[in-house]
């Protein structure tokens, strides 16, 4: 091999941990790797053999949650940790085994050719592990409401099918009623609110009439008693969240006013006070329940996976790019193709709150999705509206734009403007001429 088809050593003291759920493999630069365990005893002898190696760099592979103990020790001892995709670290066939796996991903770190994942700080990742064990809990007390309503469809109780909902005030007041032992429908329907009672009186009256058996009265109070745990679970992670957002943003300044959202927040949002407060001191200012489909929920759902630093992302491009909202490409040769990228959980956030864009009927961002929904279908116009939101969060997170919606009217204009631009370039290259058609108005009828 000649000289200048050599590939330069950039660290000769790189290192590469195959993780594992009992065992973790290391390498030094692709030399004879080494075998630790997984306890906290076996982490730490790693941390000082890859100091005793004078070793400055790490990287692993992001495996399910095994590499998380392994990486915070790395990190409180101040190493230099990469977390890599797995694509990137792929041996040759008929060469897998977990030692050649550590010696070749050592190798490939030692010559520079592994691209670090993106891995929020410490703090960041406090937040996100409570809003994501919060979601786990939304999603159980969920499934408990779906055991009561199938509990009183098995007493031909219809009674979710009147009102919007079992998990809301009025429902839960007739649920602890009937468990209390009322059977009259009359008195059972002065339980719910005053809306219902008026607009739902007879539906309400007819939907109580059933069979209470004891058995099915069995599994709706357990159904009853589940979701109230789960409830007082999300509960108890809205507090500790609260304790993380007070540690990031700082105690407020005297000139600092409490700010609240202009949004009502969702059935699923924390109940935690001065929330938009909270987050607008930790952003430095910076509010983004300004931008469409934006609430304090949804925000701090987005700090929870990205953090408030977007400078790990150089442009908008890369942004949508990791987030899974921007095709990827494959050439080879003459042939050329977009291909599509698993969305991540950050990029899962933007889809849904395009979807409530999707049902506005005076922004201009649900116009484009009607737009594109005509042309390409309802779900490559869910991902370019969730895209337009991804773009619009990196520019105020990064440089502080601004946003000022311009209103349907005004994007439908521009798109009839777009479209003018266009026949008259498609006039010119047919020679043609295009002479707009003006309606003439009619006169006005005398004594009008």
């Amino acid at each position: 091999m000649s000289q200048a088809a050599k590939l330069n050593v950039l660290d000769e003291h790189a290192a590469f941990v195959d993780v594992g759920s009992e065992k973790l493999h290391v390498s030094i630069a692709g030399g004879p790797p080494e075998v630790f365990g997984t306890v906290t005893a076996e982490l730490h002898r790693l941390r000082d053999w890859l100091k005793s190696q004078q070793a400055r760099g790490v990287a692993m592979e992001a495996t399910g949650v095994y590499w998380l103990p392994l990486y915070s020790v790395l990190e409180a001892a101040g190493f230099v940790v990469t977390m890599v995709n797995g694509k990137q670290t792929r041996n040759l066939p008929g060469r897998k085994t977990d030692m050649q796996d550590c010696q070749w991903g050592a190798t490939l770190h030692a010559h520079g050719l592994l691209r670090a994942g993106f891995v929020p700080p410490e703090h960041v990742r406090r937040l996100q592990d409570y809003l994501r064990l919060r979601g786990d809990h939304i999603a159980n007390a969920a499934g408990c409401i779906q055991l009561q309503q199938k509990a009183l469809e098995r007493m031909n109780v219809k009674l979710h099918d009147v009102i919007s909902s079992l998990a809301g005030v009025s429902g839960q007041r007739v649920i602890e009623g009937i468990l209390a032992g009322e059977r009259n429908p009359e008195r059972l329907l002065e339980m719910c609110d005053q809306s219902i009672r008026e607009k739902k009186r007879t539906r309400v009256i007819e939907s109580l009439r059933g069979s209470w058996q004891e058995q099915h009265l069995f599994a709706l109070r357990q159904a009853v008693e589940s979701w109230k745990h789960y409830q007082r679970l999300i509960a108890a992670c809205d507090q500790e969240i609260e304790k993380v957002l007070c540690e990031s943003s700082g105690p407020p300044s005297p000139s600092d006013e409490p700010k609240r959202s202009l949004r009502k927040p969702g059935v699923n949002a924390p109940n935690i006070e001065d929330l938009h407060s909270l987050l607008t001191r930790w952003c430095g200012g910076k509010d983004l329940t300004v931008l469409p489909a934006h609430t304090d929920y949804s925000w701090l759902q987005l700090l929870g996976e990205v953090g408030t630093d977007l400078t790990a992302w150089p442009t908008e491009k890369h942004f949508t790019a990791w987030l899974g909202l921007a095709p990827g490409s494959h050439q080879s040769g003459k042939y050329k193709r977009a291909t599509g990228r698993k969305r991540n959980r950050a990029g899962r956030i933007f889809c849904v709150m395009a979807r409530s864009l999707a049902r506005s009927k005076h922004l201009a961002l649900g116009g484009f999705y009607r737009r594109m929904a005509a042309r390409r279908g309802g779900l490559l116009a869910i991902i370019a509206l969730a895209r337009k939101l991804a773009v619009w969060f990196w520019r105020l997170m990064v440089h502080g734009a601004s946003y000022v919606e311009q209103g349907l009217a005004k994007y439908e204009e521009q798109v009839l403007e777009t479209k003018r631009r266009a026949l008259a370039r498609l006039a010119k290259q047919l020679g043609h001429l295009v002479i707009p058609n003006f309606q003439p108005k009619e006169a006005p009828v005398n004594g009008a």
